[in-house]
C-alpha cells in the first residue's frame, strides 16, 4: 500500500506507533510517528463518542471553523495504550474510530479522510506501519520514518494525560497548519473574483500576486508583473514627488496608508484609484507582506463630495449671535422651508436645514466648516483629499467645544460650572467628607414582587398611556406610593421581551427592579426613582422610532433599558463639583473624573450579581454579557455633562449631516448607503449614547405642566446644594441657585437655550418628534413670558 507520492500532495497527519528492536537503547518505549500521504484505513470497532462543535481557528484577521477533528486509530489489539487514545480523543471531543488490520484501514481512511491517524508500531508480527504508508524499507533508523512521511515519534506511554496533551499538540500543531493551507484556496479563489484591483507584494516589495481585476484595469498580464519589483513598475508623474516616500514610511513601520493615488497602466494612461496597503505581520512580528487594494475614482466621487459642499452652504453664515437668541434662530425655519406641502414634510425638511446651520462652536466645527469652503475652489485632487480630511475628522476625539466666558449671563454660566466641571472652581481650603454610606440592600418593607398580570387596577390604569410620550409619571408615584420605578419597568421590559432576551424568569426581573428602585433615594428632590422611571420611558419611547428601531439591534435595545434604569443609582443629590470639592469618598475613589456616572455603572453591577435572586444577567452567554455590560457602562457614562458637546458634535457630523446630504441628493434610493449609516458599529454607540443623554434630560420636551413640575425639582435640589455649600464653607458652584434671589424661568431659559435646543434639534431630525419640538417651543415661550415680567417662580401669581 505504497503512498510515497501522496506526501507532497496529501493534506492528512498520521502518526504511527512503534517498538524498537531488541538492541535499542530503550528497549522498553514505543515510538510514536507521524506520516503526512494517503496511508491507512478501516472499518471502525468503536463509534466515535465525541460532541459536533465547529472549532475556531484563527487565520490572520479572519476566524475560521472546522468540523471536530477525526482520527483514525489502528491497533492490533486493545490495550492500555488504545484505551488511552480513545480517552484523550473524548475528552478533546475528536471523533474516533479504531480498527485492527491494515485491510480495514485503508478502506476506513478512504471513506473518511481522517485527519489523524495514529499506528501502532510495537506488534509487527500482526502489521508493518511503515509498509502500511510506503511498500519500501530502508536501513534501521528514524530517516526511513520521515522519508516514509512521517514527522513525529512518540514513546510509548499509556498515560491517560500524556495522551491528550499529545493530541493537542498535534492539533494545534502539523493539523492546524494544514487546515490554514487548505483554507487558503477559498481566500484565493475570493481574491480571483473580487472586483477591486488587489496586489499582494513581499516584505522587499517584490510583487508576488494580482489578481484579475488588477489586470483588467491596469492593463497588464500576471506574468509581466510578478517578480518584479515595485520600482520597476512605470509610476505616474502626476503625484506629489513625496507621496512614495510617505506611503512607504507608514506601511514599514506597520501602519496602514490609505489615500488617493494617481496610477499608470500599461498604456500610458493615468488612472486615479482610492488605494488601502496593509502591512501583514507574520511570525515575530515582522512584516512579511504587503496587500494592495485600489479601487478606480469614479463618478460615484462626485456625488460624495457636492453632500459635503452642501453642508459649507449654510455653514458659511453662522453667526456668532449670544447664546439666548438661539432658540429664536433655532425656530425660524420659514426661509428655509422650501418643499413638501404639508406641515410633516415641511418640519422635516427645516430639521434638516437646522441640522446645517447648528451653532454649536466647537474647534472642530469650524475646521470642517474652513474645509468645506475651501473645497468650492479646489481641484479635483485637492478636493478628494480634502474629502479624506474631513472623514478623518468626524470620527476622532476632537468634538468637545470651547466654552467661553458668559459674564452677561450668570444663569447660564453657573449651569456650565456646576454641570460640565468636576469641582474645584473656588475651593476655600476646607474639606467636607461625606457620611460614610449605608449599605445597600433590599429594605424589609417592601412587598413581595408583583407578577405583571397581579398589579392593583388602580396602578394598571395609571400605565395604560404609558406608550405615549404624553405620559403623566406623577400619576404614577402618587398610585405606586412613590415606587413607579418596579412597576413601570416590569410593563415595559415585558413589552421589548427583555426577559425572553436574557433568558431570565419574570421573578427575577421584579426582584432586580425592587434592589434598583430601593437604591434610589426618595427624599432627594430630583433624582429619585420617579426621574429614573421617567428616563426609562423616554428611553422606551425613543426605542419605538422608526429609524432609531433601523439603527440598533435587540442587544441594543435591551443595553438601553437597563442603562436608563439604573442610570443614576444611589445619586445623592448632588452634582459632581460638589463632591469633588468636599473630597467625597466617592471623588476619591474615582479621582474626580465622572464620580457619579461610574459610581452608578459600577454599584448596578454590584447589586445585580451579588445575589442569584435578582442576578438578570445570570443565563445569558459569557461574551454576550460583557457586550451588554461595555454597552450598559457606555450609556451611563454617557449622561456625564462634561463631554456633553462633543456627543451632539460628533452625532451631528457623522450621523445627521450625512443623512441630510443623502436625503437632499434624493438618496431615499440608496438604502443601502443609508443602512450603512445608520448600522456601523460607530454609529450604533453614538445613537445609544444619543438616545440616553435626551431621555434623561428631556423635561422641557415634555407636556408643560410636566415640565413645571420637573422645574421645580430640580430647582430645589440645587438650593439644598447652595445651602449646604454654604454651612459646610465649601465653594458654592452654583451662586445663582440661591432660593432667596434665583429666578428659575432665567435658569430654565439658560439650559435649553445652551444645553436643550441644538441637542433636541440633531435628535428630532434622526427620529422625527414634531410632538417634542412643539413642546419645547411652548414651554420656552412660557419661561420667557414669566422672565419678561420679571418673575421668579415657576407659575405667574395668581390673577
Amino acid at each position: 500500500m505504497g503512498c510515497a507520492s501522496s506526501i507532497h500532495i496529501s493534506d492528512r497527519v498520521v502518526y504511527h506507533s512503534g517498538k524498537e528492536s531488541e538492541d535499542s537503547h530503550s528497549p522498553q518505549q514505543t515510538n510514536t510517528t507521524q506520516h503526512q500521504g494517503n496511508p491507512a484505513s478501516g472499518l471502525p470497532l468503536k463509534p466515535p463518542s465525541c460532541k459536533t462543535t465547529l472549532t475556531e481557528v484563527q487565520f490572520g484577521p479572519m476566524k475560521l471553523f472546522k468540523d471536530p477533528l477525526q482520527v483514525l486509530l489502528v491497533f492490533a489489539k486493545e490495550d492500555s495504550q488504545s484505551n488511552g487514545f480513545c480517552w484523550a480523543c473524548e475528552k478533546a471531543n475528536y471523533r474516533c474510530s479504531m480498527v485492527r488490520t491494515p485491510e480495514y484501514a485503508l478502506e476506513c481512511f478512504s471513506e473518511k479522510h481522517h485527519d489523524l491517524v495514529i499506528i501502532d508500531h510495537r506488534h509487527s508480527r500482526h502489521f508493518d506501519a511503515e509498509a502500511l504508508c510506503r511498500p519500501d524499507r530502508e536501513e534501521a533508523s528514524v530517516m526511513p520514518l520521515i522519508n516514509a512521511g512521517f514527522n513525529r515519534r512518540y514513546v510509548e506511554n499509556v498515560n491517560l494525560m500524556a495522551c491528550y496533551n499529545e493530541l493537542l499538540q498535534l492539533e494545534h500543531g502539523e493539523v492546524r497548519a494544514q487546515f490554514k493551507l487548505r483554507a487558503s484556496n477559498a481566500i484565493f479563489t475570493a481574491l480571483e473574483q473580487s472586483q477591486d484591483a488587489i496586489e499582494i507584494t513581499s516584505e522587499d516589495q517584490v510583487i508576488q500576486y494580482v489578481n484579475p481585476a488588477y489586470e483588467s484595469i491596469m492593463g497588464y498580464q500576471q506574468g509581466e508583473l510578478v517578480g518584479k519589483e515595485i520600482i520597476e513598475v512605470p509610476k505616474s508623474e502626476k503625484n506629489k514627488p513625496d507621496l512614495l516616500e510617505t506611503i512607504n514610511s507608514c506601511i514599514r513601520k506597520g501602519k496602514e496608508w490609505q489615500g488617493i493615488y494617481y496610477a499608470k497602466k500599461k498604456n500610458g494612461d493615468n488612472i486615479q484609484q482610492n488605494v488601502k496597503i496593509t502591512p501583514v505581520i507574520g511570525q515575530g512580528g515582522k512584516i512579511r507582506h504587503y496587500v494592495s487594494i485600489n479601487r478606480p475614482l469614479n463618478d460615484n466621487n462626485k456625488s460624495d463630495k457636492s453632500a459635503d459642499r452642501v453642508q459649507a452652504e449654510s455653514q458659511t453664515d453662522i453667526q456668532s449671535c449670544k447664546h439666548k437668541d438661539r432658540r429664536k434662530g433655532s425656530l425660524d425655519v420659514k426661509s428655509i422651508t422650501s418643499r413638501g406641502s404639508d406641515a410633516s414634510s415641511q418640519r422635516r425638511h427645516s430639521s434638516m436645514a437646522r441640522i446645517h446651520s447648528m451653532t454649536i462652536e466647537a474647534p472642530i466645527t469650524k475646521v470642517i466648516n474652513i474645509i468645506n469652503q475651501a473645497q468650492e475652489s479646489s481641484p479635483m485632487p485637492v478636493a478628494e483629499a480634502l474629502d479624506r480630511v474631513l472623514e478623518i475628522l468626524r470620527t476622532t476625539e476632537l468634538y468637545s467645544p470651547q466654552l467661553g466666558t458668559k459674564d452677561e449671563d450668570p444663569h447660564t454660566s453657573d449651569l456650565v460650572g456646576g454641570l460640565m466641571t468636576d469641582g474645584l472652581r473656588r475651593m476655600s481650603g476646607n474639606e467636607y467628607i461625606l457620611a460614610t454610606k449605608q449599605p445597600h440592600h433590599l429594605p424589609s418593607h417592601l412587598a413581595t414582587p408583583l407578577s405583571l398580570n397581579d398589579i392593583p387596577p388602580r396602578i394598571a390604569q395609571t400605565m395604560e398611556s404609558e406608550d405615549s410620550w404624553d405620559f403623566d409619571i406623577f400619576s404614577l408615584e402618587a398610585a405606586t406610593m412613590k415606587r413607579p420605578l418596579t412597576f413601570l419597568g416590569l410593563k415595559i421590559f415585558s413589552r421589548f421581551g427583555v426577559c425572553e432576551f436574557l433568558n431570565c424568569p419574570e421573578a427575577t426581573l421584579r426582584s432586580w427592579l425592587q434592589v434598583i428602585e430601593a437604591n434610589y433615594h426618595s427624599s432627594n428632590s430630583y433624582h429619585n426613582s420617579t426621574h429614573a422611571a421617567d428616563v426609562l420611558h423616554a428611553t422606551a419611547y425613543f426605542l419605538s422610532k422608526e429609524r432609531v428601531k433601523q439603527s440598533l439591534d435587540p442587544i441594543d435595545e435591551v443595553a438601553a433599558l437597563i442603562a436608563a434604569t439604573v442610570h443614576d443609582i444611589d445619586h445623592p443629590g448632588r452634582t459632581n463639583s460638589f463632591l469633588c470639592n468636599a473630597g467625597s469618598e466617592l471623588a476619591i475613589l474615582y479621582n474626580d473624573t465622572a464620580v457619579l456616572e461610574s459610581h452608578h455603572a459600577a454599584l448596578a453591577f454590584q447589586l445585580t450579581t451579588r445575589d442569584d435572586k435578582s442576578n438578570i444577567f445570570k443565563h445569558i452567554e459569557r461574551n454576550e454579557y460583557r457586550s451588554l455590560r461595555q454597552a450598559v457602562i457606555d450609556m451611563v457614562l454617557a449622561t456625564e455633562m462634561t463631554k456633553h458637546f462633543e456627543h451632539v458634535n460628533k452625532f451631528v457630523n457623522s450621523i445627521n449631516k450625512p443623512l441630510a446630504a443623502l436625503e437632499e441628493n434624493g438618496g431615499s434610493s440608496d438604502e443601502e448607503t443609508v443602512k450603512s449609516v445608520l448600522t456601523s458599529p460607530e454609529n450604533r454607540i453614538l445613537v445609544k449614547r444619543m438616545l440616553i443623554k435626551c431621555a434623561d434630560i428631556s423635561n422641557p420636551c415634555r407636556p408643560l405642566e410636566l415640565c413645571i413640575e420637573w422645574a421645580g425639582r430640580i430647582s430645589e435640589e440645587y438650593f439644598a446644594q447652595t445651602d449646604e455649600e454654604k454651612r459646610q464653607g465649601l465653594p458654592v458652584v452654583m451662586p445663582v441657585f440661591d432660593r432667596n434671589t434665583c429666578s428659575i424661568p432665567k435658569s430654565q431659559i439658560s439650559f435649553i437655550d445652551y444645553f436643550i435646543t441644538d441637542m433636541f434639534d440633531a435628535w428630532d431630525a434622526f427620529a422625527d418628534l414634531p410632538n417634542l419640538m412643539q413642546h419645547l417651543d411652548n414651554n420656552f415661550k412660557y419661561w420667557k413670558g414669566l422672565d419678561d415680567r420679571k418673575l421668579h417662580t415657576l407659575r405667574p401669581p395668581p390673577e
